[in-house]
């Protein structure tokens, strides 16, 4: 027996096809949020993803004192490598985010407000 065997835990896929991963196996990796998944051999492999923010990146490339023409200048070098069409290259990215508006929440009329749903479908039909 392996010891990856003696610690292995039995996990039950739902019909939605979700998957609950166990505490002991979840508190060994950290903090993690994402997975990257492959099947092999019959095996389903979920390797651990740390996705970085935004603003890790860009302090980072201003670390590096790199500017949108050096990026630009970067995704052409690697679009002339691989042969890509110029139509097809990225575009710059914007490098500040926008929060959108809170939607105010929509209020019934007063003649839908005591029916059913199935009954408020039907009625606007």
């Amino acid at each position: 027996m392996t010891a990856s065997a003696a610690a292995a835990v039995l996990a039950k896929i739902t019909s939605k096809n979700q998957l609950t991963l166990p505490k002991s196996v979840t508190q060994a990796l950290g903090p993690v949020q994402y997975f990257e998944v492959q099947a092999k051999g019959g095996q389903i492999i979920l390797t651990p993803v740390r996705i970085q923010r935004g603003d890790a990146v860009r302090a980072k490339l201003a670390e590096l004192s790199l500017d949108e023409a050096d990026i630009a200048a970067a995704l052409d070098f690697a679009a002339q490598a691989q042969d890509v069409p110029a139509a097809a290259q990225a575009q710059p990215v914007a490098t500040k985010a926008v929060a959108k508006k809170p939607q105010p929440a929509k209020s019934r009329s007063p003649a839908s407000a005591g029916r059913k749903p199935a009954a408020r479908k039907a009625a606007a039909r």
